[in-house]
C-alpha cells in the first residue's frame, strides 16, 4: 500500500473527522474520499465503517492503522535524520523561471530552505528569466521553472500545480460584464505582456498564435504594478494567473475567464534527466510545492 493511503488512514482516525483530516492532509473533500476509495480497492476490502456520516475503522482497517504508526514513525524518522546529514553539506542551487512574477513564492521557500539546509546557497539567475531551458541545458542553471514542458530527451518535467489565467480589464471595458472572452477577442485589443519572445507568453503560445490571432497593439512592460495602471486607464488588457492578480483586485478592475471552461497554465519544474542531484534539490522542490499549495489555498478561500 503507498504511503499517502497509510498517512490517510492516521489522519482520519487521530483527527477525528474528515473536515479536520483535510486541513492536515491539504486535501479537498473529493480528493481525500478519492484516495479513501482507492486505498480500500488496493486492500480488497472496507477500511472504515460508515455510520452517522462517522468512520469507524474495520478490523482492516485497525490492523492498517497499527502499520501505519509504525511505517510512517520510521519514515519521518528517517527523513530527520537525512536532514541532519544534510545541514553539514554545503552546496548550491541555481535556479530560474521564465516569468518574473513566479519569484513570488521563493522568498517563503527560501527562508524554509535555509532553515533546515544553512550551508547551501540558492543562487537566483535573473539573466536567465525568458530563456531558463536553454541555461539548463547549458549548465548555467541546476532548475528552471517553466509552463512549456518542451520534448528533449535530456530534460525531465516535474509537476507543481495549475493555475487559471484571466483576462484582466478596466470596470469601464467592453468585456467587464462579460462571463468570458476567448482567442478572437483579442484581436481587438491593446494587450500588455511581461516580456518577449511571443513562444514564451502563454496565452500567445497556447491561445493566440495557433489560431493566427494578433492583438490590435502589443505593450511590452514587465513591472505587473505598472500594467495594472495601464488597465485601470482602460489603456489595456493583461492576462494574469489568478494568484498573481489577488494583490491588485479593486473596484476598478475586472478579471474575466477566458474561454467557456477556463484557460488554465500548468506549471513545471524542470531538471536535467539522470543526473545524480544531492537529496537537498528533493527538499527543496518539495518545500515549493507545499509553499504553491499554501498560496493558492489562500486564494481560492
Amino acid at each position: 500500500m503507498e504511503i499517502r493511503y497509510l498517512r490517510l488512514i492516521k489522519a482520519i482516525v487521530e483527527e477525528g473527522s474528515i473536515t479536520r483530516a483535510m486541513d492536515v492532509l491539504h486535501l479537498s473533500q473529493s480528493a481525500l474520499s478519492y484516495q479513501l476509495k482507492e486505498a480500500e480497492l488496493q486492500v480488497g476490502t472496507l477500511v472504515f465503517y460508515r455510520r452517522n456520516k462517522k468512520l469507524i475503522l474495520t478490523p482492516v482497517g485497525k490492523k492498517l492503522y497499527a502499520v501505519a504508526n509504525k511505517v510512517i514513525k520510521e519514515l519521518d524518522s528517517a527523513e530527520s535524520e537525512i536532514k541532519k546529514m544534510m545541514n553539514g553539506e554545503n552546496g548550491v542551487i541555481r535556479i530560474s523561471t521564465e516569468c518574473y512574477t513566479s519569484y513570488h513564492w521563493l522568498p517563503a521557500v527560501l527562508k524554509k530552505f535555509k532553515g533546515e539546509f544553512p550551508n547551501v546557497e540558492i543562487e537566483i539567475v535573473f539573466e536567465a528569466t525568458h530563456r531558463p531551458i536553454e541555461k539548463l541545458i547549458e549548465g548555467e542553471l541546476d532548475l528552471a521553472i517553466t509552463s512549456n514542458p518542451e520534448q528533449i530527451e535530456q530534460i525531465e518535467f516535474v509537476q507543481l500545480f495549475s493555475d487559471e489565467m484571466l483576462a484582466v480589464v478596466c470596470n469601464h471595458h467592453p468585456w467587464a460584464n462579460r462571463e468570458y472572452v476567448e482567442a478572437e477577442d483579442f484581436q481587438d485589443v491593446s494587450l500588455i505582456i511581461h516580456s518577449l519572445p511571443l513562444d514564451t507568453v502563454s496565452i500567445f503560445r497556447t491561445q493566440l498564435t495557433p489560431k493566427g490571432i494578433n492583438p490590435k497593439k502589443l505593450i511590452v512592460l514587465p513591472l505587473t504594478e505598472a500594467s495594472i495602471e495601464l488597465v485601470k486607464a482602460n489603456m489595456g488588457v493583461i492576462v494574469l494567473a489568478n494568484w498573481a492578480l489577488q494583490p491588485y483586485l479593486n473596484d476598478e478592475i475586472k478579471a474575466i475567464k477566458i474561454n467557456p471552461e477556463g484557460f488554465f497554465r500548468q506549471q513545471y519544474i524542470a531538471r536535467i534527466r539522470n543526473r545524480d542531484y544531492p537529496v537537498y534539490f528533493d527538499y527543496f522542490i518539495k518545500f515549493l510545492r507545499e509553499e504553491i499549495k499554501l498560496d493558492t489555498q489562500t486564494i481560492k478561500n
